[in-house]
């Protein structure tokens, strides 16, 4: 499913209108109706509630009027609230709000912080609030009287559901504008927004549904539109169906290079993740002195042993010997516990200049360019990095900060720039390609922030470059099925206690339980995702 920016939205709202010739009028009665029927569906008992209906004076005031209609048409006792002057409210909004007058329903109008807070001194009396407040436009912080509004409409403790995104948060980035809604249920329309995706913000979108509105289906799926959703039945149809007549060697040999003295359980997780994740053959390459340990501690892995500069770091001659190894690779991991030794370092740079194969790029191989960001320009194999926001913060110069301010941002300029595929780690993954497309990963869970769950990523990435899969493709594959492994385990033993090693032993079950979404019918135009451990989707009919 496609995610799209606010200005996106909006480009798609004129296409519908223009285009297709769907009055906004239309467009705006649909969603109301929508959200009045997710309303039904969640709140069986809604004709018995009293309910209040905060509007703003734009479109989403607009959505919030028929809302209000309609739950009056059903009996429902209603109340409407609009924050700002009623000749404020024009165009589509202002046909609704002239028809909701008309049927003897005047909204309670709001127009400084005094009218505020008797409004809100109000919604106590009431058993749950519609937000219609801010829609997708909100740019600057919510001030003035929907700031008191909003503040009153989380201290009521009554639940409340947020029309196409809660009032106060960023549409793009997930970040607050100040004061805003804390909602228990978002109707969104048509296709989600990025920032509903996004924490912190998505934290406080309670459970997310998205709705069909009447958008055609080329508009829906419009081009312009950059950013996906990774979803089990999109996952699950990249998965290719192992030959009957197949050996090892058809599934590729990858090599993984790390494991340092000290850090050695890295590059043993990832190479261990690879085999997980289908490869025929897995090599560990490990500093001579760790060898016996290696060769001790994995029963499937291969080993090779290599030159090092002291006891337990790689030297600067163990490039020669690599690159030798490689002829007979299909992928190279470099990175997980390497250490960031000079001569370690410059291995790193020796094998990036010459090698050709498909290479991932983790931990400390990551920090190697950091320190030599030119040598991009130098690197003529596919990659794949794997940040987390630390090591794409020292890539780009710039701070941790900066980079969870706008993640999506960072990850698609490193991509572009860098001319790989990145994927940046943490709470909803982001995969970027060169080419500008990005992806948000819908599993996985704060367990998973744990030592050793990035190696096992970097390890799956590794194996499905190894079988032929684009660097594209082999990213999102392995951030999805990771972080369903990262559900399952938790599901089994708790965020609290998840380890790294738990996910070698879930994900058999999480790459079967994404072969048996294989010929699932698609979703129609609705989906949902619960907050919890395990986030899927459920489909239903559009009314």
């Amino acid at each position: 499913m496609r995610i799209t920016t606010a200005a996106e939205m909006r480009q798609l709202d004129r296409l519908a209108i223009e285009t297709y010739g769907i009055p906004g009028v239309v467009l705006m009665e649909n969603a109301g109706a929508q959200v009045v029927r997710i309303m039904r569906q969640e709140y069986p008992d809604l004709t018995a509630r009293r309910v209040a209906v905060l509007c703003g004076h734009g479109n989403n005031g607009g959505d919030g009027f028929v809302v209000a209609r309609y739950l009056h048409h059903m009996g429902v006792q209603v109340q409407t609230f609009l924050v700002g002057e009623l000749e404020s409210v024009q165009g589509d909004a202002r046909v609704h709000l002239d028809i909701l007058r008309r049927l003897g329903l005047t909204p309670q109008v709001v127009t400084t912080a005094e009218a505020a807070q008797a409004a809100g001194s109000q919604l106590p009396a009431y058993d749950l609030l519609i937000d219609a407040i801010f829609g997708t436009g909100l740019k600057a912080a919510v001030s003035g009287p929907a700031q008191v509004l909003i503040a009153a409409m989380n201290a009521s403790g009554k639940p409340i559901v947020a029309v196409d995104i809660p009032s106060g948060l960023s549409a793009d980035s997930g970040i607050f504008l100040g004061e805003h809604v804390k909602a228990d249920l978002t109707v969104t329309m048509a296709l989600p927004k990025r920032g509903l995706l996004l924490y912190p913000a998505a934290e406080h979108v309670g459970r997310l549904v998205v709705v069909d509105i009447g958008f055609p289906a080329a508009v829906r799926d419009h081009e312009a539109v950059q950013c996906h959703w990774l979803e089990a039945h999109d996952m699950a149809s990249l998965l290719r169906a192992r030959r009957e007549d197949s050996h090892k060697g058809t599934y590729g040999h990858v090599l993984v290079v790390g494991g340092g003295l000290g850090k050695t359980g890295a590059g043993a997780l990832a190479s261990m993740a690879a085999l997980r994740t289908g490869a025929g053959l897995v090599t560990f390459a490990v500093p001579h002195s760790l060898n016996a340990a290696m060769e001790a501690k994995l029963t499937e892995v291969m080993t090779v042993p290599l030159p090092e500069a002291e006891e337990g770091l790689l030297g600067a001659d163990a490039a020669k010997r690599m690159l030798e190894i490689l002829e007979g690779m299909t992928a190279l991991v470099i990175g997980p516990g390497l250490g960031t030794h000079p001569e370690t370092v410059r291995c790193v740079y020796d094998v990036l200049r010459q090698a050709r194969l498909p290479v991932v790029v983790d931990a400390d191989g990551l920090n190697a360019l950091a320190r030599q960001p030119e040598m991009f320009g130098e690197i003529q194999a596919p990659l794949v990095l794997t940040p987390h926001p630390g090591e794409l913060a020292r890539l780009r110069r710039t701070t941790t900060g900066t980079i969870q301010a706008d993640r999506l941002g960072a990850a698609q300029d490193t991509a572009q720039t860098c001319g790989a595929v990145v994927v940046l780690k943490g709470a909803r993954s982001v995969i970027a390609d060169p080419q500008g497309t990005l992806w948000i990963n819908s599993t996985g869970n704060a367990g998973m922030a744990t030592a050793g769950t990035g190696d096992v990523l970097s390890g799956m990435i590794g194996a499905l470059l190894g079988q032929g899969y684009t660097p594209a493709t082999a990213a999102c594959l392995a951030v999805y099925v990771h972080g369903l492994a990262g559900d399952l385990a938790a599901a089994t033993w708790g965020q609290r206690s998840l380890l790294a090693g738990d996910l070698l032993a879930t994900l058999p079950a999480a790459f079967q339980r994404l072969e048996n979404a294989k010929g699932l019918p698609l979703a129609s135009w609705e989906h949902r995702w619960l907050k919890g451990c395990t986030r899927g989707w459920s489909a239903g009919e559009v009314a």
